[in-house]
């Protein structure tokens, strides 16, 4: 059992503090910075067919929780399962052999809304050893309940809901007057940035030798090989201006097996340049906003994703996800389940 907050990077400043997400067995949780939780449940590793619920609670007391159905489209055959059945496909859900209605599925989103009463029972089962499952046309969807209450306790002690009438697991005899109410979400107010894109800048390669001293004084080759690996000349800085006196400076870091990360500074528009990193995990930059988007491993089914917004002084960060477990639900991966969020302006 592992907890892992998600910070930005030191360089870059946050709204506020990023909030939280935990793994156990085949669930996982992500509680955003205002409160928001979503926990996601998904087949065993061993099942062919996959499948995964997603359960989102907002803070605040009296708040109900929401439920989602996806099937599995990231290989030939789970296409297929779907393709079968007519569209919007009627998938009948179970829980120990009790029918508990069905679930309509679009083809184009392969996802389904939960009713408030299957929520309930979901929830009531996962706190024991329950085979879940939703049938269609001769095929079936299980499941896994394995890691759920740790989970969904861990949702109820972020929200506050431990020894409450309205806990999803460890309920008690308290009403929700004391949960804590949502947190608004931060607003950033987004200046316009001179530059679209980066582009290759013949100057700055002029004085290659001086910025890269520079640059490397604020990373380390941990982060940015490349960085401290190539000679000057060997270095292909990209920039783009941000205001008069301040530009936006990029430089390939390092590339793995399947993804590549590069560092974003800002720096003055004269030397010195007094550089101020946002990232080292870049993707690209567009009309004064960065952003990240990794994979979790190469077959692409999960995305950890960021992005940094220019406010006319520096970079914030405005975003920060991830897709879920890699679990082969699709491609991309199944949701986006944030831990910050913000209101760009």
């Amino acid at each position: 059992m592992a907890l892992f907050v998600m910070t930005a990077h030191a360089g870059a400043t946050s709204p506020s503090r990023p909030g939280i997400q935990f793994q156990h067995g085949d669930w996982e949780i992500a509680c955003d910075n205002t409160g928001t939780c979503r926990a996601a449940g998904y087949q065993t590793d061993d099942d062919a067919h996959a499948v995964s619920v997603l359960l989102t609670r907002k803070a605040g007391p009296g708040t109900t929780v929401a439920g989602q159905l996806m099937l599995g489209q990231y290989g030939d055959d789970d296409v297929a399962m779907l393709e079968r059945l007519p569209d919007p496909a009627i998938l009948q859900m179970r829980i120990d052999g009790k029918a508990l209605g069905t679930v309509s599925v679009s083809h184009e989103t392969a996802i389904g809304q939960l009713s408030g009463e299957q929520v309930a029972e979901l929830i009531a089962s996962l706190s024991r050893h329950s085979r879940i499952e939703f049938l269609a046309g001769g095929d079936s969807w299980h499941l896994s309940g394995d890691g759920a209450s740790a989970v969904l306790l861990k949702m109820d002690d972020a929200q506050g809901r431990i020894g409450t009438r309205g806990a999803l697991v460890r309920k008690g005899p308290h009403d929700e007057q004391q949960v804590p109410a949502a947190q608004p979400m931060p607003l950033v107010h987004a200046a316009k940035a001179l530059d679209h894109a980066t582009t290759p800048s013949p100057v700055l390669q002029r004085q290659a030798a001086t910025l890269q001293k520079q640059l490397a004084a604020t990373t380390s080759a941990d982060d940015c090989a490349n960085l401290f690996e190539a000679r000057p000349d060997e270095l292909s800085f990209e920039a783009a201006r941000l205001d008069d006196g301040h530009w936006l400076v990029s430089v390939m870091c390092w590339q793995a097996a399947y993804n590549e990360g590069y560092a974003y500074w800002v720096i003055h528009a004269q030397p010195p340049f007094a550089p101020v990193l946002v990232t080292t995990d870049g993707s690209g930059y567009a009309d004064g906003g960065i952003e990240s988007s990794q994979k979790g491993r190469g077959l692409g089914d999960c995305l950890s994703s960021e992005r940094w917004t220019w406010d006319g002084r520096q970079f914030v960060q405005t975003a920060l996800s991830s897709s879920g477990m890699c679990k082969q639900v699709t491609p991309g991966g199944a949701w986006e389940l944030p831990i910050l969020v913000t209101a760009i302006r």
